[in-house]
């Protein structure tokens, strides 16, 4: 656009120059003006509902399995003990929050190990919101599984029902119910995504059979129930993978298989009673030095159930080894060192007999061994 120019040269001078301007600033006006306001209308009145049909049969399922499990899932939180930096005061602050699930009307509560394996006191609050001192009965950190007892009334104490793990199937419909962030009883879905997966222990033990799904799992679920369609409880929710700490659609938990098998030692014993040989065994890193892949057996100890079967140990001698026994398989299942070697017995119980295959003077042989309490 071209100013004309007015009477002394400059432009916008003058009559025209005038209307110009005020013909743009008429333009701008209207382009760019805010949205006018409305206008009120004193008989405004709030619309009317649209009727729905009843749920959907999925719909109706996941309340009910909500309704049916929540009374069962327990809020945990653990509390830390501190003593005042420039006092001799004692301070008890919140260290963390967890979820955990009623075991029994005698008050035992489940949660994962890493949840309180820090506190000081436990606190352990009810579906109905009361809040109940807890003692810790034992624990086996190993399989990230703890047993908590309260003093609540067994009219307050609704146990989960259990269920089965050895038969999920992968797209299998799962639900989460937990504490996430504090936030009592949230449910979440999901399914199944995997099976057999591995995870670490907070003591680096590998457990085994671990079921991987997608309902969202974030800090604060760790050990509440993953539950299957029927509102029985199927795994302990204990990790995600998440390098941000929320959730991300891989979470895990321990199967129910495993939680029913530990759970009752701890309960009886305060731990995990392992069955073992009576057996001591060669560092493994001298067997790969040796070149062997297995176990090798370093002593048999007086009176095992390993001396009973005849196992042999290894003797040092001038100018070398005598080797001992070399266990190289349970019940057919191979095992290449010491860890392998406990997965393989954990799968039995005191008192049951395995067969071992053994490396013995270059010839492979069986021997049977009943397994005892270690």
């Amino acid at each position: 656009m071209r100013f004309l120019r007015g009477t002394d040269g400059r432009a916008g001078r003058g009559p025209v120059g005038l209307l110009l301007a005020l013909a743009v600033l008429y333009l701008a006006w209207h382009t760019f003006r805010p949205a006018e306001v409305g206008r009120l209308d004193r008989t405004a009145e709030s619309r009317p509902v649209t009727p729905r049909s009843d749920l959907g049969a999925d719909e109706q399922n996941t309340i009910e399995v909500f309704k049916t499990a929540s009374p069962s899932v327990v809020f945990i939180t653990s509390i830390e003990v501190r003593r005042g930096l420039f006092s001799l005061n004692i301070y008890e602050i919140p260290q963390g929050t967890g979820s955990g699930f009623i075991w029994d009307q005698q008050g035992r509560i489940v949660t994962n190990y890493h949840v309180i394996s820090d506190a000081s006191r436990i606190e352990v609050t009810l579906a109905d919101h009361s809040t109940w001192k807890a003692a810790l009965i034992g624990a086996a950190p190993d399989r990230d599984l703890a047993v908590l007892q309260i003093a609540a009334p067994a009219e307050k104490l609704r146990p989960i029902m259990v269920g089965e793990s050895e038969n999920l199937q992968v797209g299998q419909k799962v639900f989460a119910i937990g504490n996430p962030f504090g936030l009592d009883q949230t449910l979440t879905t999901g399914v199944v995504s995997a099976l057999g997966r591995e995870i670490k222990s907070v003591t680096n033990r590998t457990i085994h059979n671990v079921i991987q799904t997608d309902a969202a799992i974030n800090p604060g679920n760790s050990g509440g129930p993953l539950l299957d369609s029927a509102a029985r409880l199927i795994g302990v929710n204990t990790a995600i993978y998440s390098p941000s700490g929320g959730s991300s659609g891989v979470g895990f938990a321990v199967p129910v298989h495993e939680v029913n098998r530990v759970v009752p030692q701890i309960i009886r014993h305060g731990r995990l009673v392992r069955p073992g040989l009576g057996i001591s065994v060669v560092n493994q890193r001298v067997v790969e030095e040796l070149g062997l892949e297995g176990v090798l057996v370093l002593k048999a100890e007086p009176g095992s159930s390993a001396e009973k079967a005849g196992l042999r140990g290894t003797s040092q001698v001038r100018g070398g080894l005598i080797l001992g026994d070399l266990i190289v398989a349970v019940n057919g299942r191979p095992v290449t060192d010491w860890n392998q070697l406990r997965d393989e017995l954990e799968k039995h119980q005191a008192g049951e007999a395995v067969t071992l295959t053994l490396l013995r003077d270059e010839r492979q042989v069986e021997v049977t061994v009943t397994l005892e309490a270690m």
